[in-house]
């Protein structure tokens, strides 16, 4: 299988308003909120499906209303395309259809 490329945190950043990097890696970070807690693993369980499908897993921490996103592509020790994608994926899930 072939390695991700990394793009890094800056570049992906040029294209994901509301991201951050992350301050101790190459990464990028977002904290999603929600009406409550239903709202908010409803959420997860839809992003949950398409990085399955995928194959490219968050780093995640939630918290009652709270969804703490930490992005990255370990096999390409940083940010990748794939992080873009994802996070894209995340945008769209949140703001609904």
């Amino acid at each position: 299988m072939k390695r991700p490329a990394r793009i890094g945190a800056a570049a992906a950043l040029e294209r994901l308003p509301g991201w951050s990097a992350a301050a101790d890696r190459d990464a990028i970070t977002r904290s999603f909120r929600f009406k409550d807690f239903n709202a908010a693993f409803a959420w997860m369980t839809r992003v949950a499906l398409s990085a399955a499908t995928m194959d490219h897993h968050p780093e995640w921490f939630n918290v009652y209303n709270r969804v703490d996103v930490v992005l990255t592509t370990h096999d390409a020790d940083g940010v990748s395309e794939a992080d873009v994608a994802l996070a894209e994926v995340m945008g769209a899930a949140a703001t609904g259809p």
